[in-house]
């Protein structure tokens, strides 16, 4: 019996090592195997998963989308919008996102009083009105027994019915007041006066105007700025015809949000300001009309003739400065009628969220606006459709078991047209963790305003990012055949600065953005095919916020195969795609430095008009420039440590793409520029005098503007010097977040 066992044991004993060895040879091929296979993060797998996404964005589908989405009028605050919104929401949850809620907020939004039009009269010496202007806009062919249209009118207009002479005050821009005032002695303190739309934001004529003392004012689009050489108006073109009247609103609220609760979200529980309280809001009447009526109101215009051509647009009339009429018309005045009204009402975001796989708590937000004023064709459609189409291919490729990296939250905002609201106020609701936690904002507004060429305006950390993505797109531009994006749009539009570089923009306001970038800092995009901006000499495109705006519009004149739009589909595309699937997140600091460098070198040659003063008051922009030399050696020593840093260390790569991310948040100051507290920006912020456009060294820039007319010149350069300080500091302390951590 014990000999027997000793050999069971022997012959266990003999065998365990072979077995032994089978199991370890298994094993050791199982894991170099496993070494040897493709990593799901590896870089093929991620350039095979973005070249899916973008293969599967169609044309087809974004023309269905702009379809369904502008049959009917979808103003903020009506039925037929909220309905869009859930249409949306249930689209995004069959798509296959994680989750697609409506957010709501009441805010204060605008509308005309149905029973009592809004117009301006001619009136006669006995006060009889002798013309009136139109109430409505002719609607176009196939949409005249549609419902729900608005006349055209300025939302958050006040109301009024004043009465006086009438003068014509150009593009209503702060130096064409000054050129009224300062050199020719015209006062428009108690009159209406006649302002031509474009060149800058309708909110900042309306605030000129008042500042100068006017009653009220009338904005007019001249075929000068509205029409194009050559092109019959819409519908056998797409020139503004002359009945056809852009709305819009007239706030001034510099970043707020909502009227009655800025800085705050419009919740239930929210403290509100009374109505006649609320931020930005004109004090003055305000009312926009076609060119044909613009022309009867301008053509007896007295008093002296336009300071020079700039002054003169393309009615047959003389352009005249007035106060007043001549001739037969000399005893008439100009009567405004406005009975517009504010009032609290629900709005409602679609917010969609796909969350991330290894980093949730990162995220990138593409967010576009869904209200428009009547159809939206372009504006916002376009952007609404594209973002359509890319929540739909995101969602097919999280369907077959795919999820971004970081989380990835889609927003469809709503009241964008009375302020930015929506986008605002979630902004507003979520900014404690949107600081924490998001890496981006790509905005997707309109994707066309134009058909010749690509135009982007981002933060210079995306500059390379949207430079190599460009070189990948094929360009859908004729005569660019087989050539990429990036060929046709540095071709047709090079940097000023450096031509071998396609021109990129600086971030100002307008669209839905300006929460993320200008308040919070969050680092942000947008890209959108836009006119020649050499040879067109018209004002954004010509139907801009009319009921013209129409899918006939964008399939018959501006992109008939939808190609325009599929290229921004897959740009917009795969900049989120690259934001949230990267391990790296694809920002570079060092385009930041030589970005400053440049803006650092402008201020400082506006400011050596003064050079006098410079020498005078002691100022210096030795600290500014020294900063700036800091932050681009900070920056080309953190990118050589990040090219160095080893990949597989999941917390060293985190801690340095944190760096990345919070380099925007940087440049922001707590305190808010002087008079603008919602923009605290320190390097960007939209012009004090044209919203639509952004400034660099904002607070500087609006320091030394007009400054030689200041009375109490020290003081005056007292303040330049002290904005100085702060962006030296500004920059100096955004250069030492990029150093290494301790």
């Amino acid at each position: 019996m014990a000999g027997s066992r000793s050999k069971a044991s022997l012959r266990v004993w003999l065998v365990c090592p072979g077995l032994l060895s089978c199991f370890l040879l298994g094993f050791l091929t199982g894991w170099f195997t496993k070494l040897t296979e493709k990593n799901p993060n590896s870089s093929d797998v991620h350039q095979n998963v973005r070249q899916k996404l973008v293969a599967e964005m169609k044309a087809e589908n974004i023309r269905k989308f702009l379809r369904s989405f502008t049959k009917l009028p979808h103003l903020a605050g009506t039925e037929q919008n909220l309905l869009l919104a859930k249409k949306i929401q249930g689209q995004w949850k069959e798509f296959g996102l994680d989750s697609a809620e409506l957010v709501n907020y009441d805010v204060l939004l605008s509308y005309p009083n149905e029973e009592q039009p809004n117009y301006i009269s001619l009136i006669d010496d006995r006060g009889n009105e002798v013309f009136n202007t139109s109430l409505f806009e002719p609607p176009p062919q196939g949409y005249e027994n549609i419902t729900g249209i608005l006349p055209p009118y300025n939302a958050f207009s006040a109301q009024g019915v004043p009465e006086a002479d009438l003068v014509y005050v150009n593009y209503g821009r702060t130096e064409d007041f000054f050129k009224l005032e300062r050199e020719m002695g015209i006062n428009c303190t108690g009159k209406i006066v006649i302002a031509r739309y474009g060149k800058i934001f309708r909110g900042n004529k309306v605030k000129n105007a008042i500042l100068a003392g006017a009653q009220g004012i009338i904005l007019y689009s001249d075929p000068a700025d509205y029409c194009a050489p050559g092109v019959d108006p819409y519908p056998n073109g797409w020139n503004l015809p002359g009945g056809g009247v852009q709305r819009g609103n007239v706030l001034n609220l510099n970043g707020a949000g909502d009227p009655l609760t800025p800085g705050y979200p419009a919740k239930e529980y929210t403290f509100r300001y009374k109505v006649n309280e609320g931020v930005g809001i004109p004090k003055i009447p305000v009312h926009p009309i076609g060119y044909h009526d613009a022309e009867v109101l301008l053509r007896a215009m007295g008093g002296p003739a336009s300071p020079d051509s700039s002054w003169k647009g393309s009615l047959n009339v003389s352009y005249n400065i007035g106060p007043g009429f001549i001739g037969n018309s000399s005893a008439r005045k100009v009567r405004m009628h406005v009975h517009t009204s504010n009032k609290i009402t629900r709005i409602y975001n679609v917010i969609g969220i796909l969350r991330g796989a290894l980093e949730p708590d990162r995220y990138i937000i593409l967010g576009g606006h869904r209200d428009s004023w009547v159809f939206g064709g372009i504006d916002p459609t376009t952007g609404a459709a594209v973002l359509q189409e890319i929540v739909r291919s995101f969602g097919k490729m999280k369907m077959e078991g795919w999820r971004p990296r970081r989380t990835i939250i889609f927003a469809s905002w709503d009241a964008e047209e009375f302020g930015l609201l929506g986008s605002t106020e979630w902004a507003e609701e979520n900014a404690k963790v949107l600081q924490e936690r998001a890496v981006a904002y790509i905005n997707a507004d309109s994707s066309i305003e134009g058909n010749y060429t690509l135009r982007v305006d981002c933060t210079p950390l995306l500059y390379k990012l949207v430079y190599n993505l460009t070189k990948e797109i094929l360009s859908p531009d004729e005569g660019y055949e087989n050539k990429s994006l990036y060929e046709s749009w540095l071709e047709k539009d090079p940097s000023s600065e450096n031509n071998n570089y396609p021109r990129i923009n600086k971030l100002g306001s307008g669209s839905d953005f300006e929460a993320y970038f200008q308040r919070l800092g969050i680092a942000s995009g947008r890209a959108r095919y836009t006119k020649n901006r050499k040879a067109d000499k018209f004002s954004n495109y010509p139907v801009y916020h009319t009921v013209y705006e129409t899918f006939e519009l964008v399939e018959k004149f501006y992109d008939p195969t939808f190609k325009k739009q599929l290229t921004i589909a897959q740009l917009r595309g795969k900049l989120v795609y690259e934001l949230a699937d990267s391990q790296v997140i694809p920002f570079d600091s060092r385009d930041y430095g030589e970005a400053l460098k440049g803006y650092s070198n402008r201020i400082y040659i506006l400011a050596k008009k003064h050079e006098e003063q410079l020498k005078l008051y002691k100022v210096s922009f030795d600290p500014l420039f020294s900063a700036v030399v800091n932050f681009s050696k900070a920056a080309s020593e953190f990118h050589r440590r990040f090219e160095q840093v080893d990949k597989k260390d999941s917390v060293a790569v985190r801690i340095m793409n944190d760096q990345l991310m919070l380099v925007e948040r940087a440049f922001t100051d707590p305190l808010g520029l002087p008079g603008r507290k919602f923009y605290r920006h320190v390097i960007f912020a939209p012009s004090s005098h044209n919203k639509y456009a952004g400034e660099s060294f904002p607070g500087i820039y609006d320091a030394m503007f007009d400054i030689e007319s200041k009375a109490d010149q020290r003081e005056a350069w007292e303040e330049v010097k002290r904005q100085i300080s702060i962006a030296a500091f500004t920059v100096q302390a955004a250069a030492d977040t990029l150093k290494e951590v301790a």
